[in-house]
């Protein structure tokens, strides 16, 4: 006696074999990890007068491929979603110059997803890579914003996520001198929780606290402040 199979229910053994395999293939695991530390020379201002300073940096793998460079220590955001910040290499020659001159900078900040392995760039408005100092909690950065003209500096606070930035509120009109040093927009905000709060004190400015909820800011003032301190 011969069995006769139809196409059509032919076709469906062939999807009932291959659903396995793609099960598998959907829930693949993603490796990410980092390289070693190497030292490179980094000219935050391309002056002849200007030293060299010493900038560590280490490859960015996912399943054992660079995909990018990377320096400073990764924030954890979740279980799944951790942030970190670009090294790139850029080339300074100039045109009548023979062959490329690779100088290493500092970039941005990107998002990578322990699921997927995608790395992904983050918007951050008025985010200077020389002059800017992130400081992370859960999944909102902080950060002293230069303006394109370098002459306003705004308290930042960006939530991963959502397109607009939760603070964007001027702190100086003073702006970043042309020969400031890296880092130099202001100190790294303060966050505490329970309330969680973030304080910006720019140079020669007075500081500023503000109380986060959600995507809600409050301004706290100073007394506010001492009563939340004193407790």
């Amino acid at each position: 006696m011969r069995l006769i199979l139809r196409p059509r229910f032919l076709g469906w053994l062939l999807c009932l074999a291959l659903s396995p395999a793609a099960a598998r293939a959907a829930t693949k695991v993603h490796v990410i990890t980092f390289g070693q530390w190497t030292s490179a020379q980094w000219l935050p201002r391309s002056t002849g007068d200007t030293k060299p300073l010493t900038l560590k940096i280490r490859a960015l793998l996912v399943d054992g491929r660079v995909k990018e460079y990377v320096t400073g220590s990764p924030h954890e955001v979740t279980d799944r979603l951790f942030v970190v910040r670009r090294a790139f290499r850029v080339n300074d020659s100039l045109p009548e110059e023979p062959g490329p001159h690779w100088l290493w900078q500092r970039g941005g900040w990107l998002l990578l997803d322990r699921t997927t392995g995608r790395v992904s760039p983050i918007n951050l408005p008025e985010f200077d890579a020389l002059y800017s100092v992130a400081s992370w909690y859960r999944d909102y950065v902080a950060y002293c914003g230069v303006s394109d003209d370098g002459k306003k500096i705004s308290a930042m606070v960006v939530q991963l996520g959502r397109r607009r930035p939760v603070l964007n509120k001027p702190l100086s009109n003073d702006g970043v001198p042309n020969d400031a040093a890296p880092d130099s927009a202001c100190p790294a905000p303060v966050w505490q929780r329970s309330p969680v709060r973030l304080s910006f004190e720019p140079a020669g400015g007075a500081k500023q606290t503000f109380a986060i909820r959600g995507h809600v800011v409050d301004v706290v003032n100073d007394a506010e402040d001492e009563d939340e301190g004193s407790k």
